[in-house]
């Protein structure tokens, strides 16, 4: 079963593949996290007042990373290089990836690339409140990733938002479950955990 999560920056996508993998842990889930794919800054695209946009489709090396995927869906091991915001490309760690007979891909970009998209059985879209999207964005880049408020701020106004409505928000209703993270998010776990359950018991059958 190929479980997908997808949701805007900040809205908790970490969290819950963390949450669904201590659930399935007997189960030995692959993890698959798109953002291994990004491409080297210099390979990114310039926005108008010169500065790096990360949010936009063509960040990820999408052939690698669809080839990488196919590639564990049929069962066998791939090897990719874990992605580190501070970290120059040739220090990013190798990571062995084992097939699994539960998958869980999350990205930013899950229902954007069609090749992806089309091998899931079972997607989350996370929905929660951009307040406090913006709020963990902020303390996130500015904790880990030295950036001050006013870039973060811009990246959020230029790059962000447009990002979460022109590549996420589209499919948020194709999505199988929405996940409410906020303070409906334990319910949610039970409601969402049951019918992978039931998938799952489906699939066995």
């Amino acid at each position: 079963m190929i479980i997908g999560i997808c949701g805007g920056s900040g809205s908790g996508k970490t969290t819950l593949l963390n949450r669904l993998y201590t659930e399935y842990k007997d189960l030995q889930p692959s993890v698959f996290s798109m953002d291994n794919y990004y491409r080297p800054i210099e390979h990114q695209l310039i926005d108008e007042n010169g500065e790096v946009n990360f949010d936009l489709p063509t960040a990820l090396d999408v052939d690698k990373l669809v080839s990488d995927l196919q590639k564990l869906v049929r069962g066998e091991e791939i090897v990719v290089k874990e992605y580190h915001f501070n970290s120059p490309p040739d220090k990013h760690v190798l990571i062995t990836i084992k097939p699994s007979d539960v998958i869980i891909v999350e990205g930013l970009f899950l229902f954007h690339y069609p090749e992806v998209r089309e091998v899931l059985d079972y997607s989350v879209f996370i929905h929660v409140d951009q307040k406090i999207q913006l709020d963990r964005r902020l303390y996130r880049d500015q904790e880990t990733r030295g950036y001050s408020r006013e870039a973060i701020l811009y990246q959020w106004e230029n790059h962000v938002i447009p990002c979460f409505d022109n590549y996420l928000l589209p499919y948020r209703d194709d999505a199988d479950f929405l996940f409410r993270n906020d303070r409906n998010a334990d319910s949610d776990f039970d409601k969402l955990t049951t019918e992978i359950a039931l998938r799952l018991d489906q699939q066995k059958a």
